[in-house]
């Protein structure tokens, strides 16, 4: 079984940029932006109920506090700062998330913080204790092999390896910067064999053309992808019809 996961919620004011009740009728997991990278609180509150509704669990998509450069930007965040702004994400989005009669059932970085932490660990240890001062033991998706993955392991938390079925890998098995070309898979085609390879094979091939073994309970289509919604389907669809079964991690 593999669960499908998506960034929702990212959107601010009179702004969207995902498609979120689309991919909400598709995806098992959602990435909701808790208002530091994207989503405000009337973008949370609607994607929580929406979320609830349809069974998806929710997840806290945490990230630098970071607006303008959409969580995408380097930051130095010294880790008592970044763990307290990492519970304070998580505990905004479970008053929302309890609200609907659901409830936060995971924790992911974004972005620049979701890289830094593969292999920071002092920033990875920080993201950990952000889990932990938010209360609870939320299970931790991140990179397989990645400093954030062994800290939750460490702390006793859930420790979640995920794959992009639309991003490009690197031959470390990590991925490419988006500042590189063709760092993003747009092409729906591509993207539905690199599901099928994550979910049926736990392999990759890297831009080098190598393979990376990539042994992942969770798969993401960026919401922020053109044609999210369309393309987490057609790999839904795929996966399925390939005998692999999807669902929730958490």
């Amino acid at each position: 079984m593999i669960d499908l996961n998506a960034d929702l919620g990212e959107g601010f004011g009179r702004w969207t940029l995902t498609d979120d009740e689309a991919l909400l009728s598709v995806i098992t997991s959602a990435n909701v932006a808790c208002g530091f990278h994207a989503g405000d609180p009337s973008v949370m509150r609607r994607v929580c109920d929406l979320a609830a509704e349809r069974g998806v669990r929710i997840g806290a998509q945490v990230s630098y506090r970071d607006l303008a450069g959409f969580g995408r930007r380097a930051m130095d965040v010294p880790a008592d700062e970044l763990a307290a702004e990492l519970a304070y994400q998580i505990g905004a989005l479970r008053v929302f998330a309890e609200a609907a009669g659901a409830e936060v059932a995971y924790v992911k970085p974004h972005g620049a913080l979701y890289n830094r932490t593969v292999h920071d660990a002092e920033q990875a240890a920080a993201v950990v204790a952000g889990v932990r001062l938010a209360g609870g033991s939320l299970p931790v998706l991140g990179l397989p092999g990645s400093q954030l993955l062994a800290a939750a392991e460490d702390a006793g938390l859930t420790a979640v390896p995920e794959a992009f079925a639309d991003r490009s890998y690197t031959a470390e098995g990590t991925l490419v910067s988006r500042r590189e070309a063709n760092a993003v898979v747009t092409d729906e085609d591509a993207v539905v064999r690199r599901a099928l390879a994550f979910g049926v094979d736990g392999a990759i091939e890297a831009v080098d053309g190598t393979t990376v073994t990539v042994a992942a309970r969770s798969l993401c289509v960026h919401g922020d992808t053109p044609g999210a919604a369309r393309m987490a389907a057609r790999v839904r669809e795929a996966l399925e019809k390939a005998g692999v079964e999807v669902g929730a991690f958490a």
